[in-house]
């Protein structure tokens, strides 16, 4: 890696692939928000020094470098130089970028994901999620690479300074619902490419000066619902890419102090409803115009709208619903065109008089196409706001119309979107909406009708009908007639309890049918035909008994058919037959038991994605093979759910047959917890090997065996949580190399080792809150792996708990001393490391120096075992002397010595050419030789003091000699050596001094005296070298 890392840094050309290799996305994200930095500092001196100016630019913008120098900069993913600009200025900006990148991998490592009280979605790179965990303060352990950042939902009273350091690719941060009273000046100002700033519902008065400073790419900023009565001239006045102001709900009293806000160069929504704010001029706000498209002026006390120049020609929508006092507000745009661009405009429940509301609906008539006059009580407006040619989308919700005549509408002959819900009506005329020629959507909820309208009727263009949450009970024939062109009908929340055959005919378009929550106790003919092009049909929350065959059988086009929270306790063959497009099927609570669900019920089905049939009365005495599978013919099927079955108090366990899911072949989620199984037979899964998700919560599993788990190889998610387990041992066999997110929640798992999970390679979270847990030293190793691993989040590891042993209860597992657990690695690598370097400086030293003293000390202790041996033995001498010589001298032994000892004087000799056994170590025949001999004759010459082997042999004599302090060692000099030439023969030299030895005679003299004095020293016994008689010869001082 350090090796590629210099390839980068010093090859011709920068991309993404090297710089993915180093590290991850967001990394190289930050690396090149600073670089940039670095750039424009450059770029900035070279384009002042050449006269030229440089605009600046944000970060999501693209930056342009001077003429010679023209690279394009994108900093989401990826730096471009081009090679025509200076080659210096290149390599410059490329080392500086590496050295950058060099420094923030060394000195900010990739940490664990264990965090203590949040946890990370999917990877560092994403989304850190804190909320809701009683948090008083921020968290300290935020990664520094997340993406966005939530900590709403707790009691965190304080932003400070340090709370968000270094986080510089945040781009969302939530903190709604804590209790926020002061943010420290700085507290974001590290936050440089923050996008999202929630700080709703908070207890925040003020909004100081350097409150939001370094937010300089901040998009959205939502501080409603706090008590912010103040804000500083120059709180927002860095914020030059804020697009989104929320202050909804504060305690704003004067317009006058968001005039700063107003003059932000990309604000383009502003709320700040349900304030203290008691008018609007423009003469107070800005003398230019302002970029606003939407304004919500909500629930203010407005005593004055005064526009009297041309700041909102931007502006579209407008809410001034609820504003004003008792009838007070005044309105007063001085040129109809100020606000010529409104085309939304809310006035429901406002405080002006039936004059002024003329006249606000007369100022803005140019492109008006939305208009909200709900709680305003007064029907003659309804006139006046008709006859706006543009209107298209009128709303008159809760208006306490009783009636609605034929000619209350007659004007609104424009009007496409029509919403008189909530009004309570009991006379409504058939010809109300006759002269609404183009009308496409009607809303008539909450208005208390018993019966579906004649006024419905015939509305040749009508799109979508909405009839719901009224009192009707029966649905006649002739309801719908000539609705053909109507796509959606909503009937949920009335009395219908019969369903006729003919209802629906006429509603030819129709695709979404929603008839949940009434009263029906069967469909009849309702479906068998007609609504050929009918989608999505919601029959849930009524009472619904049976299913029976071709009860649908019209619905050709049906994909979303939903049949949960009814009564349905019997499905007959063919229920289903005609519906095939039919994707998603829904049964969810319901009493159907094992016997309604078989092959024939579901036949036809063919497109089926989803089953949901959790929640009903499914059950099994045993796991043994089914003769007829329920699912063969669902072949699409992806999605079975069929968790949390109904069963009796007399029924306390279930079992699942082995093959239940067969046929289902493209099955990737499967949802059987809360079944009451015990076990699982190991072939449950042979029929789904696309499995993805599994959920088997919630059983009496005491334990599962590896082998369930090997058809289904590709299994990403597995939950077992609320089980008997008490071990997740069988994860070891399992061979689920895929899995990435592992839930094992409140079981009984005390512990787990190092071997599980490394069998799990592709886990990235991990959940095993409310086990109970053991604080000893068999949880060392997965406390030391949940708190440094950097691929695995163990989620909210930091709130295990101990339960056991007693004296541990109220601790956490994270917190356990594992010091004494362990042997210190450290230490031991350093002892070891520290050993062997020792051991590799004494061994060449001893090789170096003392080579042939370790050698020799070596022959010793051979010559010590063999001298063992041989006293243990107490053999007898098996020659009467060893002759050692140099090959070079062999002529004469064979010549001069062997035939007078052996020939003369009869002593039987050892010789090394004719004695030594074949095969056998040199070594060993040297020893042994020396310690079968009495004596050994050593012939001296300077060839033998030259010779290794000769040097061998004196030396196990020598230690023969030591050993046994007796004169066994006969030293014979056939050539002349003076002491000086003894010198570096130390061992010689040493013998020669403290012994006496003989000389063969020179040439010409007597050998008669050597040869006597020869046998004297051959006849000596085994007597103490000092006892031994003087041989003639010359004795060395």
């Amino acid at each position: 890696m350090i090796a590629h890392f210099f390839a980068v840094c010093f090859h011709s050309e920068i991309n993404e692939s090297h710089m993915s290799y180093i590290y991850d996305d967001a990394v190289i994200e930050h690396i090149l928000y600073l670089s940039f930095i670095y750039i424009r500092s450059q770029v900035a001196y070279k384009s002042n020094t050449s006269g030229r100016v440089l605009r600046r630019t944000s970060l999501d913008k693209t930056l342009f470098l001077p003429k010679k120098e023209t690279k394009l900069l994108n900093m989401e993913l990826k730096v471009t130089l081009s090679g025509k600009g200076n080659g210096s200025t290149y390599s410059r900006l490329s080392f500086f970028l590496c050295i950058l990148l060099y420094f923030w991998v060394l000195f900010n490592p990739v940490n664990g994901y264990s965090m203590k009280h949040c946890r990370i979605r999917e990877s560092l790179n994403t989304s850190v999620l804190c909320d809701g965990r009683n948090l008083n303060a921020v968290p300290a352990d935020i990664p520094l690479l997340v993406r966005s950042v939530n900590i709403a939902k707790n009691n965190i009273s304080q932003i400070k300074r340090e709370d968000f350091k270094d986080l510089t690719i945040l781009k969302m941060l939530i903190m709604y619902s804590n209790r926020i009273s002061h943010v420290e000046n700085g507290s974001f100002s590290d936050l440089v490419a923050l996008e999202q700033l929630n700080l709703a519902f908070n207890k925040l008065t003020s909004l100081s000066d350097q409150m939001f400073k370094g937010l300089d790419n901040l998009t959205v900023l939502q501080l409603e619902n706090n008590h912010i009565s103040s804000i500083a001239s120059s709180s927002f006045q860095l914020l030059f890419s804020l697009k989104v102001l929320n202050l909804t709900s504060n305690k704003l009293h004067c317009f006058k102090e968001l005039k700063h806000i107003l003059q932000l160069p990309s604000l383009l929504k502003l709320f700040i409803g349900n304030n203290s704010l008691n008018s609007l001029q423009s003469q107070e706000i800005s003398n230019r115009s302002i970029g606003l498209t939407e304004l919500d002026l909500s629930r203010n006390p407005l005593e004055i709208f005064s526009v009297t120049a041309d700041i909102f020609p931007y502006l579209k929508k407008l809410d001034l619903s609820f504003c004003g006092i008792n009838g007070s507000m005044e309105w007063d745009v001085a040129d109809r065109y100020f606000l010529s661009n409104v085309s939304s405009l809310d006035l429901s429940g406002i405080h002006m008089s039936l004059q002024g509301i003329g006249s606000v609906l007369q100022s803005i008539n140019f492109s008006l196409a939305s208009l909200g006059l709900d709680k305003i009580g007064k029907d003659n407006l309804i006139n006046v706001a008709c006859h706006i040619p543009t209107l298209k989308t009128l709303r008159l919700q809760c208006n306490n119309f009783s009636s609605v005549s034929d000619k209350m509408l007659q004007s609104c002959t424009q009007v496409t979107d029509l919403d008189i819900s909530g009004n309570n009506i009991t006379d409504l005329s058939e010809a109300a909406f006759r002269s609404i020629k183009d009308l496409k959507t009607l809303r008539l909820g909450y208005d208390g009708l018993s019966s579906v309208p004649n006024a419905t009727r015939n509305l040749r263009t009508l799109k979508k009908l909405d009839l719901s949450h009224n009192i009707i009970k029966t649905l006649g024939c002739s309801d719908f007639s000539n609705l053909r062109r109507l796509e959606k009908l909503y009937l949920n929340n009335n009395l219908i309890s019969k369903l006729e055959g003919c209802v629906f005919l006429d509603l030819r378009a129709l695709n979404s049918l929603t008839l949940r929550r009434n009263r029906i106790l069967n469909v009849g003919d309702a479906f068998t035909k007609g609504l050929q092009h009918l989608k999505s049909l919601d029959l849930g929350f009524n009472k619904l008994t049976n299913i029976r065959t071709k009860d649908f059988k019209s619905l050709r086009s049906l994909e979303d058919l939903a049949l949960y929270d009814n009564e349905i306790k019997t499905l007959d063959d063919g229920a289903f037959v005609g519906l095939a497009k039919l994707k998603n099927l829904v049964l969810l609570n319901n009493v159907i038991g094992k016997s309604e669900i078989r092959g024939a019920v579901f036949k036809g089905l063919r497109s089926l994605k989803t089953l949901n049939m959790a929640s009903n009365a499914i059950k099994y005495e045993k796991d043994e093979q089914l003769l007829q599978p329920p699912f063969t013919d669902l072949s699409s099927l992806e999605n079975l759910y069929i968790f949390s079955q109904h069963y009796s108090k007399y029924m306390r366990q279930s079992c699942l047959p082995s093959n239940f899911l067969e046929g289902l072949n493209m099955l990737s989620e499967f949802q059987a917890g809360n079944l009451h199984i015990a076990t699982l037979h190991p072939d449950t899964f042979i029929h789904t090997p696309q499995l993805l998700s599994l959920d088997i919560s919630q059983n009496f599993f005491h334990a599962l065996s590896p082998e369930l788990f090997h058809p289904i190889p590709k299994l990403k998610r597995l939950t077992i949580s609320k089980t008997e387990l008490e071990s997740l041992d069988f994860l070891i066999e399992a061979n689920l190399t895929q899995v990435r997110f592992l839930k094992v929640r409140q079981n009984k798992i005390k512990w787990t080792n190092e071997t599980v999970l490394h069998s799990l390679p592709a886990l990235t979270l991990l959940d095993m809150q409310r086990n109970p847990f053991i604080c000893d030293c068999r949880n060392a190793w997965f406390v030391h792996w949940a708190e440094s691993n950097n691929q695995t989040q163990v989620a909210y590891a930091h709130d295990y708990p101990c339960s056991y042993p007693d004296d541990l209860k109220n601790t956490k597992l994270l917190d356990l001393d594992t010091h004494s657990c362990s042997v210190d690695l450290g230490i031991f690598y350093f002892i070891s490391t520290t050993s062997l370097v020792l051991l590799t400086l004494l061994g060449s030293f001893i090789y170096h120096l003392l080579r042939w003293q370790v050698v020799y000390a070596y022959y010793l202790f051979l010559a010590y075992l063999h001298d063992s041996k041989r006293r243990n033995r107490q053999t007898p001498h098996q020659y009467d002397a060893f002759v050692s010589y140099n090959t070079h001298d062999e002529c004469w032994v064979v010549r001069e010595l062997l035939p007078e000892l052996e020939g003369e004087q009869g002593w039987k000799l050892c010789l090394h050419h004719r004695d030594f056994q074949p095969g056998k170590p040199i070594i060993e025949n040297i020893t042994d030789a020396i310690y079968r001999s009495r004596k050994t004759i050593c012939v001296i010459t300077h060839r033998y003091l030259q010779s290794e082997w000769c040097s061998r042999e004196i030396q196990v004599a020598s230690f023969r000699l030591f050993d046994e302090q007796k004169d066994v060692l006969i030293l014979v000099f056939l050539e002349e050596i003076p002491d000086h030439q003894l010198s570096p023969y130390h061992r010689m030299r040493r013998l020669v001094k403290r012994r006496t030895y003989l000389s063969w005679p020179r040439v010409g003299e007597d050998t008669r005296v050597f040869w006597q004095k020869l046998q004297v020293a051959l006849e000596t016994r085994d007597w103490p070298a000092e006892e031994n008689p003087i041989l003639t010869g010359v004795e060395r001082q």
